[in-house]
């Protein structure tokens, strides 16, 4: 039996050791140190979506279409719809326009078949809200009404009621992966996106009791901002990049409020700007082969951007020896019969 190769860290043998110590660090794209970076800041997950070496992305600009489209949401203050294969660049987008502008961390709603409006607006603990009654009912905090006064802090805006607080600049808010929704939340997004603004019931139903009806709740940033009679109303409306996978249609009054932007498959060219993003010039040089067979293999299967990245981190950082079955290993069609 041939020992295993140098580069393997759990190896099979069965024997406990400290081969974890040897694991390098992260692909710069699965690097989380930096997740926590200031809200008001840089977009602390920025590094992971658009490369460490982003600078070089200067080298490819966007298609003349792609940037027309973009500008044309912005000008109109109109959600973009981004359709494409996985792996185009669609989520992306939304990142690299709150880098170049400025616009701060971008607000990230991940779409599953569950989700609803209000997932992406507030939740309200009614069940934190309650205990907390009862221990002051019991004399915990005697003498002291926290039921309406207090209820600002059991309410926290989701990713779009984030993005819908009045500010001066825009934030950029991500609807990621629509079309994994139930088909509801198309026609339940129409009211928001086109009015700007929301109510919440729990505090609309108590803001003649609050303070010049003013209510602090949590935001999706984690700080704390100040709702006026229960409603958020936004001043700048915020650049929403809605994104689908193109695995269904939506109802024509959602299409008619948005700006519509395709994606095609990235050409040759791109790849390598991808690539260097996030590996810099010699991982796209060395992996120039593999970039070529993955574009010959995208013209007749369903493949993704991220799977090209994988395989060039990991056959050029850590194992060199078979090096063209393991890519093909990791390099695995999307829409291979299951």
């Amino acid at each position: 039996m041939s020992e295993p190769s140098e580069w393997l860290i759990y190896r099979g043998a069965g024997e406990p050791h400290e081969g974890i110590r040897q694991l390098p660090p992260p692909p710069p794209w699965r690097d989380f140190a930096g997740r926590h970076a200031a809200a008001s800041g840089a977009d602390g997950s920025a590094d992971r979506r658009l490369g460490g070496h982003r600078h070089v992305a200067e080298l490819h600009r966007p298609g003349a279409e792609e940037l027309e489209m973009i500008n044309a949401a912005l000008y109109l203050r109109r959600p973009l719809l981004v359709t494409g294969s996985p792996g185009a660049g669609k989520s992306t987008l939304a990142h690299s326009v709150a880098h170049e502008l400025g616009l701060g961390r971008v607000l990230r709603w991940p779409i599953v078949s569950r989700s609803t409006l209000q997932d992406g607006l507030y939740h309200y603990d009614a069940i934190a809200r309650l205990q907390d009654v009862q221990i002051a009912a019991h004399g915990a905090a005697a003498g002291r009404d926290g039921a309406a006064d207090d209820i600002g802090g059991y309410i926290r805006l989701g990713p779009l009621g984030t993005a819908l607080l009045p500010s001066e600049r825009p934030r950029v808010v991500l609807i990621d992966e629509l079309d994994k929704s139930d088909i509801d939340l198309p026609n339940d997004l129409l009211n928001v996106l086109e009015e700007g603004e929301f109510g919440i019931p729990e505090l609309e139903r108590v803001a003649d009791r609050l303070p010049d009806g003013r209510a602090q709740v949590l935001t999706d940033d984690g700080t704390r901002a100040t709702v006026m009679g229960g409603r958020v109303q936004c001043n700048a409306f915020p650049f929403v990049v809605l994104t689908s996978n193109g695995e269904r249609d939506f109802p024509a009054p959602l299409m008619r409020r948005c700006i519509h932007l395709e994606l095609g498959r990235p050409d040759h060219q791109r790849l390598a700007t991808f690539v260097r993003a996030h590996l810099g010039d010699e991982a796209a040089r060395s992996g120039e082969d593999l970039i070529a067979h993955f574009l010959e293999r995208s013209r007749s299967e369903l493949l993704a951007t991220d799977q090209l990245l994988n395989a060039i981190y990991l056959t050029d950082a850590a194992a060199p020896a078979g090096r063209d079955r393991l890519a093909d290993l990791l390099i695995q069609r999307l829409d291979r019969p299951r």
